[in-house]
């Protein structure tokens, strides 16, 4: 009998064969189709039908609230349609473009890609100056920019903060919440000495994954480092992960004094939030969803708060890594980008950017709109407001450096040194900062990655970017 192979490469043409069927069944009024302009105005002049597509779900009653406002305010004739798109984004998107029926706005995806292929119009030759100087200061390189041009905005981040039982903390004997490192060391091991009996510990992350390590390691070691950000030294232009030295000993030290939670190993984030929610866990690491999480998701009575994860010394060289990516983008093939920037416009105003925030859906990284929101309506998002040690570094090479990587990734190292410490560390940071820089320059050599030294950047200079 004969048999028949499928490759996989014949898999994805069937699968954007079938997506690209599947948007022009639905597409109606997308970016590149004339024809979408048939709806008549008030006046009887034919609207300007865009399309705008999002894979934001928690917003988008919201959003289609604010749409449905712009259609019936807007002096300018034009009417906007709302997707909110389902998995596959970013497959979504390059088959809509491969098809001509891409959007004529929409949410931000995977950058490089998306610059790269020529998806995203370059907005700072659609943008007025002056509303571009609303973003000053904040539209770093490869996150927004590349090669001097604008595609993309920013508009909501996550904050990073130690989260911490207060009332755990007050029965340990302390009333402030831990400045360095070994007083976290210290504060966990009383915690657990007080409460081990009751099922409760003084520290807990998900080293389930790679993230177990990066929460708690990218928030200490960029605020205590001037140079680096996910352990690559933006004045050298290599990898050193040496930044993390101090961090990964602290939560070796936790496990070792056994104030560790029992099946960290195996533990993801859902389960380590209940069980902080039922008040089994004094401190962990994580970002500003975490007071949506404790309001519906794992509802407490508990009484926790939020403060800036600590660094060796207490001392902050840098800031606390602010993770926010570009917010939308308007489709260069679209023939309706005059409609599409005013619509830009009317998402960034600060009314809407306020009212946003302030229903907690979510943390605004644009100063002009954090100068005016109120406190949003969110026990506990207090903690995770902008402050003068919160920034937005520009893109780092490891993402693609890892692509060329030979070995165990830096996160599988720092983790079983954590939980075995069957390593010597400084021997293993040596390793891979040597792996690393290898990967790094054949990324360079391929031309996969521009990033290069900067030897003049600091760190501190993002200091008080985003608040005060």
């Amino acid at each position: 009998m004969k048999k028949s192979f499928v490759t996989k490469s014949t898999l994805s043409v069937c699968y954007l064969l079938v997506m690209a069927l599947m948007l022009a069944a639905c597409s109606s009024n997308n970016g590149s189709n004339e024809n979408s302009e048939a709806a008549e105005g008030s006046g009887g002049t034919a609207k300007t039908k865009i399309a705008y597509w999002t894979i934001d779900r928690h917003d988008m009653d919201y959003m289609q609230q604010q749409v449905d406002n712009y259609n019936a305010t807007n002096t300018d004739n034009i009417e906007v349609e709302m997707k909110v798109m389902a998995d596959n984004y970013n497959q979504a998107v390059e088959v809509a473009f491969a098809s001509n029926q891409a959007p004529d706005i929409f949410r931000s995806g995977d950058f490089q890609t998306y610059v790269n292929k020529g998806y995203y119009a370059q907005l700072d030759t659609l943008l007025s100056d002056e509303f571009l100087a609303k973003f000053d200061g904040l539209l770093v390189d490869d996150i927004y920019t590349k090669d001097g041009h604008v595609y993309t905005l920013p508009n909501t981040g996550q904050f990073w903060r130690l989260l911490y039982n207060v009332d755990l903390m007050e029965k340990a004997g302390y009333t402030e919440p831990p400045k360095t490192l070994d007083e976290m060391v210290e504060m966990a091991r009383k915690i657990t000495e007080m409460g081990k009996s009751e099922g409760v510990y003084g520290f807990a992350s998900n080293f389930k994954n790679g993230s177990g390590f990066t929460r708690p390691a990218f928030a200490s070691g960029s605020l205590g480092s001037e140079s680096s950000h996910e352990g690559f030294n933006f004045q050298t232009g290599e990898f050193d992960f040496g930044m993390y030295g101090d961090i990964a000993q602290a939560l070796r030290q936790i496990k070792v004094d056994g104030s560790m939670i029992p099946g960290a190993e195996s533990l993801d984030i859902d389960p380590l939030r209940a069980q902080f929610a039922q008040g089994k866990i004094g401190m962990y690491v994580n970002h500003s969803s975490e007071p949506a999480v404790y309001t519906s998701q794992f509802p407490t009575d508990i009484r926790w708060a939020s403060t800036i994860v600590p660094t060796k010394d207490g001392q902050i060289n840098g800031v606390s890594w602010v993770n926010a990516g570009g917010y939308i983008g308007i489709s260069a093939k679209s023939n309706k980008q005059e409609a599409a920037v005013k619509f830009l416009e009317y998402l960034y105003n600060v009314e809407l950017r306020s009212e946003y925030q302030e229903k907690g859906l979510g943390l605004s990284v644009l100063p002009y709109v954090n100068e005016v929101a109120g406190k949003p309506e969110l026990a506990g998002i207090e903690g995770f407001l902008p402050t003068k040690y919160d920034g937005i570094y520009p893109a780092t090479p490891l993402s693609i450096t890892e692509t060329k990587l030979e070995g165990k990734k830096f996160t599988d190292v720092f983790i079983e040194y954590i939980l075995t410490g069957n390593q010597e560390l400084g021997t293993a940071i040596e390793d891979l900062n040597a792996r690393y820089g290898k990967a790094l320059e054949a990324a360079r050599k391929e031309g996969l990655t521009n990033v290069q030294a900067n030897p003049s950047f600091s760190a501190k200079s993002l200091q008080g970017s985003l608040g005060e």
